[in-house]
């Protein structure tokens, strides 16, 4: 079979105006990007209000593995799926980050025959949204600089700056740097440092607003450093949050494009999981709902993650109530989870299937906690057999959830005939129970407890005494109401990467948190995990390149 890139190119695209045309949305609603792709007006989307809501289903998965899950592809291919069985679907995606793009896991546009496209778009540059938030990201790192500068009429420590640089890409080396060196006319010197973009907190911020007001305020919240006397400093106090929303007035309206089979895909915001909230806009998936009848979105990496932040961060602030879930393991993987090496994953091997599912099992328990019907779908791959396939159903079966094989990959949706039907079924069942795992009025701590012990099955919480009490100074200062985000590794439920399957009797170890107050979320640093990752040692970059057309060879 072709490679994604070659087979996105041969897709026959149709004009943004006729996939929008498809759910309702005028060409006077569209602001166009070229021929295939579009934002769409925030006054459009206002003027959906009064509409009721379609059935919003959450795609997840088990914990991701080097022998891939294929969460995106198979999101794309429900969606592909619904639609060809006569259901008005709309699908709900992130969009990808340049520093995963360039460096070990690839683009983020689905894959085979279940793809978003234009994809060397979406893959690059995009509709410029990440610029955007890196740039109004940074003003305020400007902004704060200079108000020091010129005479810190605001008494902010510098000591006590928490708010970081940012950058859409993978650099170690700027994880902690000294800034503002080189003598009295570049300022302080302090130290200081870079995350990632998709861990920025305006990031969050865009992808948590309901529209240009609810931006701006969520903006000026932003706390960026502390006085002396431990009282905050904020985005507005520097008078950051008016130049910060004019940088993000086209960014915060999705974005429209369309599958390989012509279907339309809002693609819209792209929060990492391990290390944010890990889910697209709520601006995205609130129109998506207000015009079709089935929305189907995904969440980052495994459940324990990114479904456990869609419902505990999104889902409980932009008041959604998901319908259906459908988790997505591979034989490949749970044979990995089971203990095969990778290079060992083509031999039939129906025992580490077996001893793998623990991983999905506990996803599976995890999902039903939240009151959300669930139903497993296997992402083919085609030296899966029979009985490795029979395996999983019958694993899934013991726990009352039904699996479904799904060929999208390679037959499009052709292959998800079958999970489509299912899944329409399970969210018009009216079985939502939908409900968080922990309530407002729980200890900040109680909360990390909660998802640590519920979720990760952590026989403990380890934090410093330093930890606890800014946690308590949050609460005091009150902000005690808000939710947590778990940052951890995606690999596995505790903070150990190399410990696949099930593990319990582990400990999971807060070593930092976090306060964004704009977002609305505290963060919980855990194990080792880095908010501005680094490049492998052989990194996709190296493989990225013009051909000689000036066509892309490499991205994937």
């Amino acid at each position: 079979m072709a490679s994604d890139i070659d087979i996105a190119r041969a897709a026959k695209l149709k004009p943004i105006q006729d996939i929008a045309a498809r759910i309702g949305v005028p060409d006077d609603a569209l602001i166009p990007y070229g021929r295939t792709k579009a934002k769409i007006s925030g006054e459009f989307l206002k003027s959906l209000e009064h509409r009721p809501d379609g059935k919003l289903i959450l795609v997840t998965a088990i914990n991701p593995t080097p022998a891939g899950e294929g969460k995106t592809t198979t999101t794309v291919g429900l969606g592909d799926g619904l639609n060809r069985i006569g259901r008005k679907a709309v699908i709900c995606l992130r969009e990808p980050s340049l520093g995963p793009c360039f460096g070990m896991k690839g683009g983020a546009a689905g894959g085979g025959k279940a793809q978003v496209v234009p994809m060397e778009d979406i893959n690059l540059h995009f509709t410029g949204d990440f610029h955007a938030i890196t740039s109004a990201h940074n003003l305020l790192s400007a902004l704060i600089e200079n108000h020091i500068y010129w005479g810190n009429e605001l008494e902010i420590d510098q000591r006590r700056v928490v708010w970081r640089r940012v950058m859409d890409m993978n650099d170690r080396a700027l994880r902690q740097i000294v800034c503002s060196l080189g003598g009295v006319s570049n300022g302080f010197p302090r130290e200081g440092g870079f995350d990632i973009t998709v861990a920025s907190e305006i990031m969050a911020i865009l992808c948590l607003a309901t529209d240009l007001t609810d931006l701006q305020q969520r903006l000026g919240d932003i706390i960026v450093a502390y006085r002396r006397d431990r009282t905050a400093v904020t985005a507005r106090d520097l008078q950051a949050d008016g130049a910060m929303t004019v940088l993000l007035k086209e960014a915060i309206q999705p974005n429209l494009v369309q599958t390989l089979e012509n279907n339309p895909a809002f693609i819209h915001g792209g929060p990492f999981a391990n290390i944010a909230h890990g889910c697209n806009s709520v601006m995205a998936t609130r129109s998506a709902l207000k015009l079709a009848d089935y929305v189907v979105t995904e969440a980052g990496f495994g459940a324990d993650l990114g479904a456990e932040k869609f419902f505990d961060i999104k889902c409980r602030k932009a008041g959604l109530h998901p319908d259906a879930a459908v988790i997505v393991a591979t034989v490949r993987a749970l044979k990995m989870n089971g203990g095969v090496a990778k290079e060992d994953l083509g031999a039939e091997n129906v025992q580490a299937v077996k001893n793998g599912c623990v991983n999905l099992g506990r996803h599976i328990e995890n999902i039903k906690q939240f009151g959300v019907p669930a139903i497993v779908a296997i992402n083919h791959f085609t030296a899966d057999t029979g009985a490795e396939v029979e395996a999983v159903k019958e694993f899934c079966a013991g726990l009352g959830v039904e699996a479904v094989l799904a060929s999208h990959w390679a037959e499009g949706s052709e292959g998800t005939v079958e999970l489509a039907e299912k899944v329409a079924v399970l969210a018009e069942s009216g079985m939502a129970q939908f409900a968080p795992l922990y309530e407002d009025g729980l200890s900040l701590l109680g909360k990390i407890e909660a998802i640590a012990k519920r979720i990760y099955r952590a026989d403990d919480v380890l934090a410093d005494n330093s930890v606890r009490d800014q946690l308590r100074r949050w609460e005091a200062d009150g902000f005690g109401h808000l939710p947590v985000c778990m940052a951890k590794t995606q690999y596995s439920f505790s903070t150990d990467p190399s410990r696949l399957g099930a593990p319990n009797g582990h400990s999971v170890p807060v070593r930092e948190v976090r306060l964004s107050a704009g977002a609305g979320f505290v963060v919980a640093i855990c194990g080792e995990i880095m908010t501005m990752p680094g490049l492998p040692r052989v990194p996709s970059a190296n493989h990225i390149k013009l051909n000689d057309q000036g066509m892309i060879e490499g991205l994937f």
